[in-house]
């Protein structure tokens, strides 16, 4: 079968939890196709240089302030358009490439008529601080899921899962739970670094956050390495001896570094939480400001008592390093073995 996988560019997460969609669907002989737009276009060419790419128009998501109802209203109109925008670039594209299967990671507009469609996301519940937003905006995000065939969910069935009350509660009969999804793998091997500090997200927050972290990491005494999530961008050197930056690493090189590393700094995005899940690895969440899935998310986990989490505008190093010491991180995977495999299967069967 031939399979368009198209993704979000929405920070990189969106990208790296595809990653092992893409893998099972290759390994179950499928013709993979991806498309997206950005940073994360740019990391999948990167880990499959040989499938075809497609460029979908771009959403340019900015979080300029810490209110999340500004950052998204005053955005939605462009949106709107682009999710116009994108259904159009697909159904000329498929008109061309024949597609038999469409997946879309968070992207509503790719959606291709006549074939069968499948939307992931683990945002079925969106939290927003006002309750009737949230329910008006959740009608809309359950309207613009309905019309595709299948509904993918990275998480868990069993409550509260990963995600909590994102990915739980209203589930529709078409959910498939996948269980977590992760690029990488558990290796055993000596720590190199005391901090592995792995940047992404929309600007200019992201920038923000990587100034407030340099500036304490250089006054510091730990070894420390800084992804700063910039995939078009190819640098890597030395800021001090001790604090090492390198502007993107790719799934194996990542995977290595954060097993050398005794802790974890980082957004809580949730596909982030899938790999520390995965992991077992200790960390510190610092949520994106005006970012409510970020922060409600980082607020369970602290509440379980898996990570610490501290806010970008309070960011102290020294005592984020302190207090997430007193948190365990996750301590065995979640989830069925084989769950996405089967998935996999199921759909390339159409069943």
């Amino acid at each position: 079968m031939r399979v368009l996988v198209a993704v979000l560019n929405w920070g990189l997460g969106h990208a790296t939890r595809c990653m092992p969609i893409i893998n099972a669907l290759l390994s179950q002989g499928a013709e993979v196709h991806l498309a997206s737009d950005g940073r994360a276009g740019r990391l999948l060419c990167q880990e499959f240089p040989t499938l075809p790419y497609y460029e979908l128009p771009a959403y340019n998501i900015h979080y300029k302030t810490a209110n999340m109802l500004w950052n998204i209203g005053w955005q939605m109109p462009r949106i709107s358009r682009t999710v116009y925008k994108e259904y159009k670039v697909i159904r000329r594209l498929a008109a061309h490439k024949r597609f038999d299967l469409l997946i879309s990671d968070n992207r509503f507009g790719c959606r291709i008529p006549g074939v069968r469609n499948v939307f992931m996301t683990h945002q079925l519940n969106i939290q927003i601080p006002v309750r009737l937003l949230e329910w008006i905006v959740g009608k809309f995000n359950r309207a613009f899921i309905q019309p595709f065939d299948v509904l993918w969910i990275p998480d868990v069935a069993a409550l509260p899962g990963l995600a909590g009350r994102l990915s739980h509660g209203g589930v529709p009969s078409k959910a498939v739970y996948l269980g977590p999804l992760s690029r990488f793998v558990p290796i055993d091997c000596e720590p190199r670094y005391d901090i592995i500090a792995i940047l992404s997200g929309p600007e200019p927050q992201r920038s923000f956050f990587e100034e407030k972290i340099l500036s304490q990491a250089v006054e510091s005494d730990y070894r420390m390495l800084v992804v700063k999530g910039q995939t078009e961008l190819e640098e890597h050197y030395f800021l001090t001896e001790k604090v090492e930056l390198v502007s993107y690493l790719n799934a194996k090189a990542l995977n290595e570094a954060i097993a050398r590393s005794r802790l974890v700094l980082s957004r809580p995005g949730y596909s982030t939480v899938m790999d520390l899940s995965v992991l077992g690895k200790k960390a510190i969440l610092v949520p994106t400001p005006g970012q409510t899935e970020q922060e409600y998310l980082a607020e369970e986990l602290q509440r379980a008592g898996l990570f610490f989490r501290m806010t970008q505008a309070d960011f102290h190093l020294e005592e984020a390093v302190r207090q997430a010491k007193r948190f365990s991180g996750f301590r065995m995977p979640l989830g069925e073995a084989g769950a996405l495999k089967k998935a996999v299967q199921a759909l390339l069967a159409n069943e």
